[in-house]
């Protein structure tokens, strides 16, 4: 039974076994109907049981059957990686952020297109319980004002990951750009960020913390105000929250989306969980020949990369 279960499902490989890929992606791959682990690739080896290679070239010369992969990688090794599984005829899966750079993201799209290849561009907070409903929420009560607090302690979250302090690995970014995945998806109106004030460690090229203010226009209204207070230098429990203040009252997105409450009621939430949705829409994705691929999260952190007023704080050590 499981044999004739596997023939019938998707060959995936995946190349990266860090952190993200194994809490995440080997189980939601595991446990999908869709799909089945057919082999990894990473120089600092493997896991029990699944065919490995030293590369994703090598993966790929050796397995013609594995159709898509999933980069897990960090993303200044993403979009080469990405663009040499496009051009092998492979579907493409992307860990957030995509890529490096917005250019980077919109030329794996174009490629994919060309290739007529499935290319998925990841934003796995979208995928948290209580997104959909705060969309439609928001889509009926006419948001105005938005206050965003995210923080944690990167000492947990990244425990010795140097790449992400280094140029193209986000620092703080890296996990704030969950919530500004969230807030392009619930907003019914595009953001543009307005200011940015950047906190980097007097050893590091990428910030620890930042403030940013951004904006949107609702047709006929008022201006929508965003807040957004983002620090990895939280001690104690993550706090990833989002709360909206509408014509029609408040919201609170909490739990990175985990949770929501609509006027101090909790509601209710069913659904599979992120990473099984996303391998659920991976999936349509693959067997409609089609692409999903919003490069707003990403766009937003340039933005505030580019308007950042910079400030210099004391070293960090990991």
């Amino acid at each position: 039974m499981k044999e004739n279960a596997m023939a019938r499902s998707l060959a995936i490989g995946i190349a990266g076994l860090g952190k993200i890929a194994r809490d995440q992606h080997l189980p939601a791959i595991a446990a999908h109907d869709g799909f089945h682990l057919a082999a990894t690739a990473d120089p600092a080896g493997g896991i029990d049981g699944v065919e490995h290679h030293d590369s994703l070239d090598a993966l790929l010369a050796a397995r013609p059957d594995v159709a898509a992969v999933a980069l897990c990688v960090p993303p200044q090794l993403r979009y080469g990686l990405a663009r040499t599984a496009l051009l092998a005829g492979r579907h493409v899966l992307l860990e957030k952020p995509p890529g490096v750079t917005v250019a980077e993201v919109l030329a794996l799209d174009r490629l994919a297109a060309e290739r007529n290849l499935s290319l998925f561009a990841t934003w796995h907070s979208r995928h948290a319980l209580g997104v959909a409903p705060a969309k439609a929420w928001c889509a009926a009560n006419r948001p105005r004002r938005v206050r965003v607090d995210w923080r944690e302690d990167v000492r947990w979250s990244h425990p010795g990951q140097q790449w992400i302090w280094q140029p193209g690995g986000f620092g703080a970014f890296d996990f704030a750009i969950n919530a500004l995945s969230i807030l392009t998806e619930i907003l019914p109106a595009p953001l543009r960020v307005t200011r940015s004030a950047l906190d980097f460690p007097a050893n590091r090229e990428t910030p620890i913390a930042a403030r940013l203010e951004l904006a949107g226009e609702l047709p006929g209204e008022a201006g929508l105000q965003v807040e957004a207070v983002i620090d990895w230098r939280s001690e104690g429990d993550p706090v990833w929250d989002i709360l909206v203040e509408g014509a029609g009252g408040r919201l609170a997105l909490t739990a990175g989306g985990a949770e929501l409450a609509i006027d101090g009621a909790a509601q209710r939430l069913q659904g599979p969980g992120e990473y099984a949705d996303i391998y659920d829409r991976f999936a349509a994705l693959v067997a409609a020949g089609e692409r999903d691929v919003d490069p707003a999260p990403q766009i937003l952190t340039a933005d505030a990369f580019l308007l950042g007023r910079i400030r210099r704080v004391g070293p960090f050590e990991d």
